[in-house]
């Protein structure tokens, strides 16, 4: 039984250290991949671009309002990656362009921009 609750401790703690390993979005890296690949669809500051949500029938949240914000990083990754709603997927994104993004979604909640 010890042996088990050590194992389990070690799997937790290794865990746990391989997640802090994996380093935080660059917010300003993120502006430039937005730029290229989100801003079309999301405006330049995140608050939709109008004719896109006339054309898609949809009204977007703003990616600096309350209810984005309250995502998780992971929820805001897996919507970036998969999609989300009439939001296609992203496929042309790395992964740390992927975390560069949500950096820079974090900012826009950050600066008002609601």
């Amino acid at each position: 039984m010890k042996h088990k609750v050590l194992c389990a401790a070690a799997l937790v703690l290794g865990a746990a250290s391989f997640a802090w390993a994996v380093p935080p979005g660059n917010a300003k890296d993120g502006l430039a991949v937005y730029n290229q690949s989100c801003k079309g669809c999301h405006g330049m500051n995140g608050e939709g671009n109008p004719a896109i949500e006339k054309m898609m029938h949809v009204k977007m949240l703003p990616l600096g309002s309350k209810a984005v914000q309250a995502k998780s990083n992971a929820q805001l990754k897996k919507d970036i990656t998969d999609g989300v709603g009439k939001m296609p997927a992203v496929k042309s994104l790395n992964a740390k362009q992927v975390e560069d993004v949500v950096a820079y979604i974090r900012e826009l909640g950050k600066s008002g921009k609601k």
